[in-house]
């Protein structure tokens, strides 16, 4: 008897959420710290979409809060600290990553992720201080209200999401064609030609459309 290979049952909400680390602890004294990066794993063999909402989005620039995971595969997702005042030491966060399959709108699944900011990871005691431990799970199984990262908010850097580079504009290109026609005209003076006289070039124009042929040939080739 074969056995056929079926998927899970997509049931609204039931689907298990992958998301390393489940915790994120910025320092406020560490700049490396102020930058961190949770892991989406997608095992299953359909794709998934996910968004990314924040009970405190104003606190925090999150890069691709929506997006797409192929089957089998994973996504990072770069959440920046951008409030590091005092007033929010010890304040616990949650960020909540909600994933569905891409040709519905429900939701699948859901997976929360918590986030603190403390003054220094030297002040840090070797265990977990009860009273702070207590205070997390509570904030951390307590309703919660979430929102969405704006489009201001999610805004990228050039350098993390670069357009591919394209080709050379229109006007570089025909005024290429026009130096390397003048090139091909004949030079004023020669007798023997088809050419009317008046299409005729000096040699010094011909220099001067070599020259800028040259130079658009340098950026062509940048491009």
């Amino acid at each position: 008897m074969q056995h056929q290979h079926r998927q899970p049952e997509l049931v609204e909400g039931n689907l298990p959420v992958f998301v390393f680390p489940t915790e994120l602890v910025f320092y406020a004294d560490e700049q490396m710290s102020h930058k961190q990066v949770l892991t989406l794993y997608n095992p299953y063999e359909f794709a998934l979409k996910f968004k990314v909402l924040c009970t405190a989005p104003n606190k925090y620039t999150v890069v691709d809060a929506t997006g797409a995971v192929k089957p089998q595969c994973c996504v990072d997702i770069v959440i920046r600290h951008r409030d590091l005042r005092p007033c929010h030491y010890g304040v616990y966060d949650k960020f909540r990553l909600q994933v569905s399959e891409q040709s519905q709108r429900k939701a699948l699944g859901r997976k929360e992720v918590t986030a603190t900011l403390r003054p220094s990871a030297s002040q840090e005691p070797a265990g977990p201080r009860p009273h702070d431990e207590e205070r997390r799970l509570k904030e951390q199984f307590a309703e919660s209200e979430f929102f969405e990262q704006t489009a201001y908010q999610t805004g990228r850097r050039k350098s993390e999401s670069r357009p591919a580079a394209g080709g050379p504009s229109l006007l570089t290109v025909l005024l290429g064609l026009v130096c390397m026609a003048a090139l091909m005209l004949p030079t004023l003076g020669e007798q023997e030609s088809t050419v009317p006289v008046y299409l005729h070039l000096s040699v010094n124009k011909k220099l001067v459309a070599a020259y800028v042929l040259g130079l658009l040939t340098m950026v062509i080739l940048r491009t």
